[in-house]
């Protein structure tokens, strides 16, 4: 069968999603919905879709099976919503919105209007970070006891500037956490479980902003396990995400989304060879390998096809939101503590 497929956005992460889905045997972008005439005119010539500027027009184009989307943050429920009230499925960006009651009206009319929701969080389908979610769930790893997560990128002046969005708390809900950080924080969870008690402390230190650049939390994990989570945009020239993750049968590191370290008691298979990441995410917010996009796209269709759910539904892409919701009052109250 062929999907057809509507993108809501305009900005690069649109790109990067007409990319992902056009090297998708079978699918066909229908229709575009942007705010910048120029840019959803351009985007559309090149993918043969159909621009909108009129969102309600966009959501009447037939055929149109689901939407994708890229729009900021804030826009993620409202856009979402009026989709799924349309029949179409939803899949959007990262994070599923800016605040958990917003996300939880989404999840609803998902639910109610029986169309699937996804969640694009592609870093869980890069090989090396799905073979260590599976050392940690064969137990290679053993009892994990601690993790250091760090997200040490740079963003030039430009970049906040330049958007009408970014580091707003009313379109981004946030800055560097909500922003950069929210895919590490994802993974931690997926990786090691809820997190109940948070310490935490933002700033804004270099960037002109109203929301925070640089970010820093203690997490004590369900489990019993400790993280410590750092997470800014202020780190020039930027460096590669690092995870460390210790257990009482060993540790392995990622760098760059590849295992650069394994040193466990005992020996797991060898390690699959992998392409690396070709994205300068440290450096930059293009997103240019839209290898990770494309596997999550291709999941999301699957589970269309399948009546199951993805790999990333909106009850799993709801709990980075409510961990970094915590971070962020923890960071308010005076003695910076909460439970998550």
């Amino acid at each position: 069968m062929t999907f057809h497929i509507g993108l809501i956005g305009g900005g690069n992460i649109t790109e990067t999603h007409a990319r992902a889905a056009r090297a998708i045997p079978g699918v066909e972008i229908s229709a575009i919905h942007g705010t910048n005439p120029e840019k959803i005119a351009r985007l559309s010539r090149e993918h043969g879709a159909t621009p909108y500027p009129d969102f309600e027009a966009f959501l009447n184009h037939r055929p149109m099976d689901l939407v994708v989307i890229g729009s900021p943050s804030g826009l993620h429920a409202t856009q979402g919503i009026a989709a799924a009230r349309h029949g179409l499925h939803v899949l959007t960006e990262k994070p599923i919105e800016i605040s958990t009651a917003r996300a939880d009206a989404l999840i609803e009319a998902a639910k109610q209007s029986k169309v699937k929701l996804g969640v694009i969080f592609q870093d869980r389908m890069k090989p090396h970070i799905r073979q260590l979610k599976n050392w940690l769930e064969q137990g290679l790893l053993g009892r994990p006891l601690m993790v250091n997560a760090r997200v040490k990128w740079y963003r030039p002046p430009e970049y906040y500037a330049n958007s009408r969005w970014r580091g707003t708390f009313a379109l981004d809900g946030g800055g560097a956490l909500i922003n950069q950080g929210v895919h590490t924080v994802d993974l931690l969870l997926w990786f090691l479980g809820d997190v109940a008690r948070v310490q935490a402390r933002t700033g804004t230190l270099l960037h002109k902003i109203e929301a925070e650049d640089t970010a820093a939390a203690i997490l004590e994990f369900s489990s019993g396990a400790l993280g410590i989570l750092q997470a800014t945009t202020a780190a020039y020239p930027g460096y590669p995400r690092r995870v460390e993750i210790s257990g009482t049968e060993g540790t392995v590191i990622l760098e760059h989304d590849r295992i650069i370290a394994a040193n466990l008691r005992n020996a797991p298979a060898a390690l699959e060879s992998v392409l690396p990441d070709e994205n300068q995410s440290a450096t930059s917010a293009v997103v240019t390998d839209f290898r990770g996009h494309q596997a999550v796209l291709e999941d999301f269709l699957q589970a269309i096809q399948q009546n199951r759910a993805p790999a990333c539904d909106g009850l799993e892409g709801r709990r980075s939101l409510a961990l970094i919701e915590a971070i962020y009052r923890a960071a308010k109250t005076p003695d910076r503590v909460v439970t998550a």
